[in-house]
């Protein structure tokens, strides 16, 4: 996927400046809105995965209207975390899990990264069985089939195609999610309860919410993406000769950390506009006609063809489709980022196949074993759904390690994150805590 070394034109860093020598116009802010926005654009919209989907449908079917209120609460909280983690990325020149391996004990490092590959691959497999439910609704045939088909994709795109072209495409995919918006928008929808469930917090004190609450929590702030943004971040200062990390040279770290600020604002709002859009389309459909549990991408799909039309059907197939082929690639790259940076590998989209031969084959593993899950008795919605729970479990420990990394002068040098953000990336972390915690009370008090 890589340009080579000796390319005579150096690869476009999303969002940020472009080498004189691409030739092909400057992407600073003179450079226009869009071609700023990069790697906080795919992290938020990778968010609204097939497991987000999963989970947020679940949760509307199952609560209504009363649980839409957690995308207000989580915006500022995930704005924080993943700034945060975009800047470690930009600021050292490596992503959290290379900057992670370098401050911590080994057994700490690798318990996490462990957990990490298990939670994204168990992802990936979900996704993977969800995307072909969805196209079988579609189209018919056989699901084992397209769930081949759609890792054996993923995989060869990463591995071969140019990271520019790349990086464009998943940037493109991110439109796939304003279907969800529409398809909101052909629903009756009981727009003054709706708004309620929006506005006023509905809090019930028992398992059975409090997990659905972790698993909305970690669909929406997941390890993965903390490490994705972080890592591309870094992989765009190593692609750009004119940049270098801004521990090092610091004379645009306003304009950056600009960049990265409205970039991530873009990609969360974006991120969990879809989730509301979700959650309102099934609380009035699905939930409002008594169809409280989702067991499979099949049946949420077909459950709102009576009560939206042929529409909602269609449109909640392709957007499973859509975010999957965006979402697997950032699932299986970000676990080979953190093991690859924890090896100490040479690691990067950008490199060419023989020279992070150790980082692809992580990347390819990941997906191939998604692919065994699904020759399994995988429940795809289910596997969508304890799969965000597990990742609202990790998120906790990693972001504990993250805000320790930022206030460290030896990782962060001059540019260690201070005041309101560093404070507000402390709330999302307790958040997350305090429900994990929660959740884990009420299942032993049941």
């Amino acid at each position: 996927m890589a340009q080579t070394k000796d390319n005579k034109s150096a690869p476009m860093a999303v969002g940020g400046r472009r080498s004189k020598k691409t030739g092909d116009g400057d992407a600073s802010p003179r450079g226009g809105f869009l071609r700023r926005l990069g790697p906080g654009l795919i992290t938020g919209a990778s968010d609204d995965d097939p497991s987000g989907i999963g989970t947020y449908s679940q949760a509307g079917a199952q609560l209504g209207f009363t649980v839409s209120w957690t995308m207000l609460l989580t915006y500022p909280l995930m704005v924080a975390i993943q700034e945060i983690s975009g800047r470690i990325g930009r600021v050292t020149g490596q992503g959290i899990a290379g900057n992670v391996c370098r401050n911590f004990p080994a057994p700490v490092i690798w318990t996490l990264v462990t957990l990490l590959f298990i939670a994204n691959t168990i992802n990936v497999a979900a996704d993977l069985g969800a995307m072909a439910d969805a196209l079988r609704i579609l189209v018919g045939g056989p699901g084992i089939l397209y769930v081949i088909v759609f890792g054996a994709v993923s995989v060869l795109a990463q591995v071969f195609f140019d990271y520019k072209r790349y990086v464009a495409i998943l940037k493109w995919l991110t439109l796939v999610l304003f279907a969800y918006v529409i398809a909101l928008a052909v629903v009756k929808v009981p727009w003054s309860e709706a708004l309620k469930g929006l506005v006023i917090p509905t809090i019930s004190w028992n398992a059975a919410f409090l997990t659905t609450l972790v698993a909305i929590l970690g669909t929406t702030i997941s390890p993965y993406l903390f490490i994705w943004q972080s890592s591309e971040e870094a992989e765009n200062q190593r692609t750009d000769r004119q940049k270098k990390p801004l521990r090092e040279d610091g004379s645009d770290r306003h304009e950056e950390f600009r960049r990265i600020r409205v970039d991530t604002l873009v990609g969360m709002a974006m991120s969990n506009l879809i989730a509301i859009a979700i959650m309102i389309t099934t609380g009035a459909t699905l939930h409002a006609n008594g169809v409280t549990n989702i067991q499979s991408s099949s049946q949420a799909a077909q459950a709102l063809k009576p009560v939206a039309g042929q529409f909602a059907e269609l449109v909640f197939a392709l957007g499973i489709i859509g975010t999957g082929l965006l979402a697997v690639p950032v699932l299986a790259g970000s676990a080979a980022y953190a093991i690859g940076e924890g090896r100490k590998w040479p690691v990067g989209l950008s490199r060419k196949p023989k020279q992070a031969v150790a980082f692809y084959s992580v990347l390819a593993l990941s997906v191939v074993l998604g692919i065994g899950l699904n020759f399994t008795p995988i429940d795809p919605i289910k596997a969508l759904y304890w799969s965000a729970v597990i990742n609202g479990v990790l998120a906790a420990p990693v972001m504990v390690l993250v805000m320790i990394l930022v206030r460290r002068k030896k990782v962060m040098g001059d540019l260690v994150v201070r005041g309101w953000l560093y404070w507000l990336g402390w709330a999302s972390t307790v958040a997350m805590a305090f429900c994990i915690v929660g959740m884990a009370a009420a299942s032993v008090g049941n």
